[in-house]
């Protein structure tokens, strides 16, 4: 909060105090016409009187006013003023984070160094792993891990950066960064898009026109070669993408295609390892390599 907005918080809140203390001690002076009625008559019978609060609820008042001026002066809520316990919701975070990970320290220690394979076969270390990736994964790649447009799914034999539990703890540790450069430029006219996007087309195995594809393979050959490789079945070293299997990340009709093309991709996956940790990384690794492999390799969950 910059200077000048706390000291804009400081006065309104001391003013807004003073008011209700100034309003407190108004009301509760001596009153013209006291124990006079006002005139207001309900029901028949029912009069309202003129009459102060009763002073057992004016000190209740005074009360509250008292507890909001030391509530203040304990706590930060005027402005900059971190007040004079020092308390802060990051320590109050902290303390109850390091609370639950003594708490749950014994049930992840035995996973601590246990090979992802090893922990695979394990009911106990999937559901764990499951757990971790419901809380930090799901959000991207789904709840059954089946990902969505622009992130993967990590349940079939399609890897970016490499399907070895190495790789995809490497993955879940550090993150990942693909960049797809624009070509649009490059390749110079919508036309000469449409023939590369024809010909990554006809790398899956779609019927495509036979010219366009011709016509797209020549350019791809000059441009596109260097990362998705002379067969196009891509380069997990730097994340290029598979264009042979019919798998696609961010959809694979010509207009996707032609968008990549032409605005180019950037897709990160952020580094995991200061948020979760080296054991929990490993089970939620060890959760997503058993999704890709045939059923009976690893333990069900």
């Amino acid at each position: 909060m910059s200077s000048a907005w706390s000291i804009f918080v400081i006065i309104l809140t001391v003013l807004m105090i003073v008011g209700c203390t100034w309003l407190l001690w108004s009301t509760s002076r001596p009153i013209k016409g006291e124990g006079e009625t006002t005139g207001h008559v309900w029901d028949g019978d029912i009069r309202e009187y003129n009459k102060p609060l009763p002073r057992w609820w004016l000190f209740l008042f005074y009360a509250t006013i008292i507890y909001a001026i030391g509530y203040l002066a304990y706590y930060p809520g005027l402005g900059n003023f971190a007040g004079l316990s020092g308390w802060t919701s990051a320590k109050e975070h902290d303390a109850q984070r390091d609370e639950a990970e003594a708490r749950l320290a014994p049930l992840f220690a035995r996973f601590e160094n246990m090979p992802i394979e090893q922990i695979a076969r394990d009911p106990d270390g999937l559901r764990l792993g499951r757990s971790v990736f419901g809380n930090y994964c799901a959000m991207c790649h789904g709840s059954d891990a089946r990902g969505a447009i622009g992130f993967p799914n990590l349940t079939d034999s399609d890897w970016l950066w490499g399907g070895t539990p190495d790789d995809i703890l490497a993955t879940v540790l550090d993150g990942r960064e693909g960049l797809m450069p624009p070509l649009a430029a490059a390749l110079g006219s919508d036309l000469a898009v449409s023939e590369v996007a024809v010909y990554a087309q006809s790398l899956s195995g779609r019927k495509v026109d036979p010219a366009m594809a011709a016509a797209g393979k020549r350019r791809y050959d000059t441009l596109c070669i260097a990362c998705h490789g002379a067969d196009g079945t891509g380069n997990q070293a730097l994340g290029a993408p598979n264009l042979t299997d019919d798998i696609w990340v961010y959809g694979g009709s010509l207009d996707a295609i032609r968008k990549a093309i032409n605005e180019g991709r950037h897709g990160q996956m952020p580094a995991h390892r200061d948020i979760i940790g080296p054991v929990r990384a490993r089970l939620v690794a060890a959760w997503v390599w058993a999704q890709s492999q045939p059923e009976g390799t690893a333990a069900t969950p």
